[in-house]
């Protein structure tokens, strides 16, 4: 299912691509009268195009006064830093482009510029983000648990679109599906909005292009991606965290990026560990996310290595009444198949198990689920 989502997005970057570089029209031998239009310099160019991405205008004039020899770059420079200035503005332009007829030192400029979500939709964008933040956000949280409430909602009421043709927060949040694009752009508004600095990253996974959020969360960087993050096809309810606030090295296993962007060096699940010995006020919240992320994993006390072990385990989860249990086993995969044949001592009717590696450590990470007599 991963190759199909990405898909239609090479398609449209690509097109894109094709857009930005459409020959610029110059006729620098027409001279034409003085124009009473704006007037705008090198200086205040940038201001201009910024405030007409953000009004979603999509068609800018404007006499320039300056260097028209250096006009063409002037544009592409000025336009590239306003579309930076704001990553939501930047996602959500489909294509640019421009022209422009003058004498020596002015010209008249025109530039047109196309958009994926519209002024209205935008608006209706901030108005929902809104309203989600105040259902899901409450005074008393932190960053960690604001993060955490963002990451889940957008899981659990978002659905990647396979018909790979929506590509906005819009899109997302007025009909349910969205692409990476969508998923990446709402957790920016979300996070933005709650005060979390974050920025769009623009790379691949999986052999195709995607975009994922990088965040900041005191004082480190830590890249989170939503889209992996729900299951395809679409399950309700599931929210997985196999992509939750990750370093390069672990982001880099399956996802590569070109561009420069902050480092992000700190291991979320030692970040967690110092906070839940240092943060008193907040211990029970980072306990319950650091068994949600499955860090016990990483204990080495909480390491199951025989039949005995593993008898221990499931007798306590029965007790609370749970079903399925996630663990870490050393040890041979047959003398683990014994023990888990063992587990019907326990009265148990069925036994069902998935494994597979546990990073690079030689162990195996195990989910066992079950159903009582």
């Amino acid at each position: 299912m991963r190759k199909n989502r990405f898909g239609l997005l090479i398609v449209v970057l690509f097109v894109l691509a094709i857009i930005i570089v459409i020959p610029r029209v110059v006729d620098l031998d027409t001279l034409y009268a003085a124009s009473t239009e704006k007037i705008v310099t090198q200086e205040s160019m940038h201001t201009v195009l910024t405030t007409a991405m953000l009004d979603r205008t999509e068609s800018v004039k404007f006499t320039y006064k300056g260097k028209i020899k250096t006009l063409k770059a002037t544009l592409q420079k000025a336009i590239e830093e306003a579309m930076a200035s704001d990553p939501y503005i930047q996602y959500n332009i489909k294509s640019y482009a421009y022209h422009y007829k003058g004498n020596n030192v002015s010209a008249e400029v025109t530039i047109d510029l196309k958009y994926r979500e519209t002024k209205a939709q935008t608006v209706y964008v901030e108005r929902r983000v809104k309203e989600i933040l105040e259902e899901i956000i409450t005074p008393e949280m932190n960053s960690h648990e604001k993060v955490e409430a963002i990451h889940d909602w957008i899981v659990l009421h978002l659905a990647y679109d396979v018909s790979l043709r929506k590509y906005t927060a819009y899109d997302g949040l007025a009909t349910g599906s969205t692409v990476c694009q969508g998923y990446s752009l709402l957790a920016y508004k979300l996070l933005e909005q709650s005060g979390i600095k974050n920025q769009i990253v623009e790379g691949q996974a999986g052999g195709q292009l995607h975009a994922w959020n990088l965040l900041l969360l005191d004082g480190k960087w830590y890249h989170m991606d939503t889209t992996w993050d729900d299951p395809t096809p679409n399950q309700l309810g599931k929210v997985s965290y196999n992509y939750y606030l990750l370093t390069d090295e672990e982001m880099g296993k399956d996802h590569t990026w070109q561009k420069q962007y902050p480092a992000a060096t700190s291991l979320y699940r030692e970040t967690l560990a110092v906070l839940q010995q240092t943060d008193m006020n907040k211990t029970a919240a980072y306990d319950r996310l650091y068994n949600k992320l499955d860090y016990v994993l990483y204990n080495e006390d909480k390491i199951i290595r025989s039949s005995a072990d593993l008898k221990g385990l499931v007798k306590g989860k029965i007790k609370e009444e749970q079903k399925a249990v996630l663990f870490r086993y050393s040890g041979e995969k047959a003398r683990l198949l014994e023990a888990l044949k063992d587990l019907y001592s326990l009265g148990l009717n069925s036994v069902s198990y998935y494994v597979s590696d546990f990073e690079d450590t030689g162990d195996m990470k195990v989910k066992v689920s079950w159903e009582l007599k």
